[in-house]
């Protein structure tokens, strides 16, 4: 059974594919409500039909085949494919309410998913000047399996995380992925794991207290 988040976090699981454009809309609505004290900070796990986003940083020559939709979006980073088979976390949180650090947020989001990855007994790790979640691919060579991008308004975060249960691989080919060429990209079903999402969704929030409280201040990485 799934640890329960406290009464100022709702919890929203999604089984059905969530169009991208009206999931960033209500996001944004949601974002500008938590902000005036009219709802409650969110955690919605969803999966989207087959897009591509663009972040901030996004470089159009990064944008190698538009196969699907392309949409840009106020997060940070660069371009980055959600499709079936890829569980999205957006991560709702006032700031204010903890610590106003937004390295240590995202520090700690990372955390959060390297430490669900290790209840399927999937070794991961930040890896130095390249954002997202690493493993070891089938080939013994590094990948990544999850993708980090956020947006912080008024000290209420957005967007969150996304790692890849079991999505075709392929359609990865139609960006570089965040920018980084030179690594490839896997998934759990890649790995020879069979992860449903409602098994992914339970083991994310049984590391849940962890994750909040790494984002009390005397939990948070110190930002240099």
């Amino acid at each position: 059974m799934a640890v329960p988040l406290p009464d100022s976090i709702e919890l929203r699981r999604e089984s059905s594919l969530m169009p991208y454009r009206e999931t960033l809309d209500e996001m944004t609505a949601r974002n500008a409500a938590i902000h005036a004290d009219d709802a409650r900070e969110l955690l919605w796990l969803l999966e989207h039909p087959p897009v591509y986003t663009a972040g901030t940083s996004a470089g159009q020559g990064e944008l190698l085949d538009p196969r699907f939709e392309v949409v840009e979006t106020g997060r940070g980073g660069r371009y980055t494919y959600h499709g079936p088979g890829q569980r999205v976390g957006y991560v709702l949180l006032d700031l204010s309410r903890r610590a106003k650090d937004v390295r240590g947020f995202v520090h700690a989001l990372e955390g959060w998913v390297i430490g669900t990855l290790a209840t399927f007994g999937v070794e991961s790790w930040r890896a130095e000047g390249r954002v997202g979640i690493w493993t070891l691919g089938p080939d013994g060579g590094e990948a990544k399996i999850g993708a980090i991008g956020v947006r912080v308004r008024r000290w209420v975060t957005m967007h969150g995380f996304a790692v890849n249960l079991s999505p075709d691989l392929s359609h990865f080919g139609g960006i570089v992925p965040c920018g980084i060429a030179e690594f490839g990209v896997t998934s759990l079903a890649d790995l020879g794991l069979e992860v449903a999402p409602e098994e992914w969704d339970e083991a994310l929030l049984s590391q849940a207290p962890a994750f909040l409280a790494a984002l009390e201040p005397q939990g948070l990485e110190p930002s240099t």
